[in-house]
C-alpha cells in the first residue's frame, strides 16, 4: 500500500488539511481529491500548460509538482478566478475576444496569464507571449489570446 503523508495548503483561499500519497501530483489531488476538475490533464510531461495553477504567486505546471511539495503553500485554480459568480476582466476578455475555443488549454491560459498580469500590470506583447509560451492551444490563433491578455490588463489599469 502507498505511503501517504498530511498536508496543509491554501486551495483557492480555503485552508486544506489532506492525506495525500507520496507519488501523487498536485494534478492529482486537486482534480481527484478535490474535485477541482477545472485544471486539466493532458501530456503529464509539463509540456502543454493545460494543468497550470498558480503557487504562491507563481505559474506552475501542477502535473511536475508532488502534492507534498505543496504542503504550507497558496494554490490556486482556475476555479478560484471568479468571485462571487462574476468573471474576472481577464476571464471576460477571454470571452470577448474569442481567445477561447474548445476550452481544453484555457485554464492553463488564464492562470499563466493571471500570473503575468498579477507580477505586471502593463505587459508588452513580448510579454505576454513569454509568459504564455508554455501553454499550447491547438484550437485558437494565439493573436487573440494575446489580445485577451492586453485587454485585461488595460480595463484592470482602470
Amino acid at each position: 500500500m502507498p505511503r501517504t503523508l498530511d498536508v496543509e495548503l491554501t486551495v483557492n483561499g480555503a485552508p486544506r488539511r489532506l492525506e495525500v500519497h507520496v507519488h501523487h501530483t498536485l494534478l492529482d489531488v486537486l482534480r481527484d481529491q478535490l474535485g477541482l476538475t477545472g485544471t486539466k490533464e493532458c501530456c503529464v510531461v509539463g509540456e502543454c500548460g493545460a494543468c497550470t495553477v498558480i503557487v504562491d504567486d507563481l505559474p506552475v505546471n501542477s502535473c511536475l509538482m508532488l502534492a507534498v511539495e505543496a504542503d504550507g503553500h497558496e494554490v490556486r485554480s482556475v476555479e478560484g478566478l471568479a468571485r462571487a459568480g462574476e468573471l474576472t476582466p481577464l476571464q471576460q476578455a477571454f470571452l470577448d475576444k474569442g481567445a477561447a475555443q474548445c476550452g481544453f488549454c484555457i485554464p492553463g491560459q488564464l492562470m499563466a496569464a493571471q500570473a503575468l498580469l498579477e507580477q505586471s500590470p502593463d505587459p508588452t506583447v513580448a510579454d505576454v507571449h513569454e509568459a504564455l509560451a508554455g501553454n499550447l492551444c491547438r484550437c485558437s490563433g494565439y493573436e487573440q489570446i494575446t489580445e485577451a491578455v492586453l485587454a485585461a490588463a488595460e480595463e484592470m489599469r482602470r
